[in-house]
């Protein structure tokens, strides 16, 4: 059985939420992070910098967020058929572990960028209901984790932003997130 290793508000909140939506059987080993779970020798065999998540599924190993959701999506998920489809949802995973992320939580980066990204995502959102269109896929849990993370760690006001705002509801409303991501909120 596949095996998520997290730590309380971790971004395995992240392949957590992502496990529920494909009804994957796993399971959730927590690490507590405040005594240190993380730099014992049996977790740095799975991931040597000590960060979660990071999954086991037999005898295979991986831990980076984006790098999971996309071979889980490989293995469980629908995957489209041409390249461009794939590469264009690895486009949305990796914008929202970097660009994304960094534009939101980099103090620094965040008075200039972050109108910049909630401004083209509103007009994403305004034309369809999630980011590659009116399907749900992994990319939204990339990109929604991250938007829905926002209100955890700072006050942001999105009615400037109102598409991002029904976006951000639409995916909280899923029964998947709110097992997972939701009972964060």
């Amino acid at each position: 059985m596949l095996k998520l290793y997290g730590g309380a508000r971790s971004r395995a909140s992240i392949v957590h939420w992502y496990l529920e939506e494909l009804e994957v059987p796993y399971e959730f080993v927590k690490l507590d992070m405040q005594a240190g779970e993380h730099l014992q020798p049996e977790f740095l065999t799975i991931n040597p910098f000590a960060k979660v998540p990071a999954i086991v599924d037999g005898d295979f190993q991986l831990w980076e967020s984006g790098a999971i959701l996309l071979y889980l999506t490989e293995k469980y998920g629908k995957v489209p058929g041409s390249l461009e489809e794939r590469a264009a949802i690895y486009q949305w995973v990796l914008f929202a572990n970097s660009t994304l992320s960094t534009g939101v939580l980099v103090e620094a980066n965040r008075d200039r960028q972050l109108p910049r990204l909630l401004n083209t995502l509103n007009e994403i959102f305004s034309q369809q209901s999630f980011v590659l269109g009116n399907e749900f896929t992994v990319a939204d849990v990339a990109v929604g984790s991250i938007l829905n993370y926002i209100p955890l760690v700072m006050k942001l006001d999105f009615s400037p932003y109102p598409a991002v705002l029904n976006y951000m509801k639409l995916l909280a409303e899923r029964p998947a997130f709110q097992k997972t991501i939701g009972v964060m909120t």
